[in-house]
């Protein structure tokens, strides 16, 4: 799931999962953290969930998956759309 909030010139992006699905070690990977898993992993909140916040320019839009434990990767079936392997998120 995406939340967002637009910003002056920005659009902050949470990328948001439930904290036991899947299990373990979960980070959102793409062109905004050049797909390095230790950039951004998603974190616990206090609504049983878990995020991780980026902010992005405005009027873009941006490839994206998530990692999971075991490299596995999966998509975000609420993202803006899909460019074939990769979710995206248009801000």
């Amino acid at each position: 799931m995406l939340e967002r909030k637009r910003l002056k010139g920005r659009t902050r992006i949470t990328f948001v999962l439930p904290a036991d699905s899947p299990d373990g070690p979960v980070s959102v990977v793409g062109d905004f953290n050049h797909w390095n898993p230790a950039a951004h992993p998603l974190l616990p909140r206090r609504d049983g969930m878990r995020a991780a916040t980026v902010v992005l320019p405005a009027h873009s839009g941006h490839s994206f998956r998530y990692l999971a434990a075991g490299n596995h990767w999966f998509d975000d079936d609420q993202a803006d759309g899909h460019d074939g392997v990769n979710s995206r998120v248009h801000t």
